[in-house]
């Protein structure tokens, strides 16, 4: 059995809306995410000038800020942290927030408040969302710098989605020298696919986790943590979220509890804290509903210490 790109296109776009007549057509998302793939085309979006569009108000601030960034993953859009994003607003008591929409080309378009609270909460739509592993890893290259840069921020907690949470941790090992490189002090993980994808090399109930947590069978991304898990700062906080839906997969019906909670292995005995949730239903775990779910959102904002 194949994974079902269709089947998850539908069960991840499933009750939202977004505005087809804005969105890239289906060569340019899939052109512009191939580029982004492999380092050297990359130099070809490098080419482009890029474009910033700006109708942000900022606000005037004497905190040291460190905002709360939600990202999406593959084929997701501002839709999928939505929910996320405007209860987040309400525990903290301001409603305004800052959305940032950008391209594989590095254009950008800003909307709405950068907060002068001491924890901003910013959104993220990637414009080609039809983009694996590496081409977020490219994402994350040049939109945090940009925004560290431009809202004078040098830390961040990341609340993340499926295929972006790999792509956050790989990012911060990446760039954990950097003194311009802006650095995680939390992250939320949802659902996030860290050894694999159901039927795209980690079939169900195949691969286990011994007593430490260690897979029996590691793809090449998880080697890649494995092996740079030193570079994981001791400081960051880490809160997993995983699903399983109770149909004798053991999955979220797309992400295995096993590739979900292999992360503990790598991150535990380096994280200042880390704990894991496992959210269990047919419908309340299913991978693209997660991300809305009350009881999640709730344990989240209440680690981020949004929610007492």
């Amino acid at each position: 059995m194949f994974f079902n790109t269709k089947k998850y296109a539908e069960e991840a776009e499933k009750n939202h809306k977004h505005d087809l007549k804005q969105e890239p057509t289906m060569f340019n998302m899939i052109s512009l995410g191939l580029l982004a793939t492999f380092a050297p085309t990359r130099i070809f979006l490098r080419m482009h000038k890029r474009h910033i569009t700006d109708n942000v108000v900022v606000e005037e601030s004497d905190v040291e800020q460190v905002p709360i960034i939600y990202f999406h993953g593959f084929r997701g859009g501002d839709y999928t942290t939505n929910v996320m994003v405007h209860q987040a607003t309400k525990d903290k008591g301001n409603e305004k927030f800052l959305k940032v929409t950008v391209d594989l080309l590095g254009n950008f378009k800003l909307e709405g408040t950068w907060t002068g609270d001491k924890h901003p909460i910013v959104q993220i739509a990637f414009r080609q969302r039809i983009v694996g592993i590496y081409g977020i890893d490219y994402y994350l290259s040049f939109v945090l710098p940009f925004l560290s840069k431009r809202y004078h921020f040098k830390n961040y907690i990341a609340v993340a989605h499926s295929l972006a949470c790999p792509c956050i941790i790989r990012t911060e090992m990446k760039h954990s020298s950097s003194k311009t490189f802006p650095h995680l002090t939390k992250c939320a993980l949802i659902a996030g696919p860290f050894d694999g994808v159901t039927y795209l090399g980690d079939i169900p109930n195949v691969n286990v986790l011994n007593e430490n947590g260690r897979p029996s069978m590691m793809n090449p991304h998880y080697l890649y943590l494995l092996f740079n898990r030193r570079k994981f700062n001791p400081n960051i906080s880490v809160l997993n979220i995983y699903g399983n839906v109770l149909d004798n997969t053991n999955t979220d019906k797309f992400i295995s509890v096993v590739s979900a909670k292999s992360i503990r292995y790598i991150l535990a005995p380096k994280a200042h804290f880390y704990q894991e949730v496992e959210v269990r239903g047919k419908n309340d775990a299913e991978h693209s509903w997660m991300h809305d779910n009350p009881f999640v959102i709730d344990i989240i904002n209440k680690f981020l210490n949004l929610k007492k």
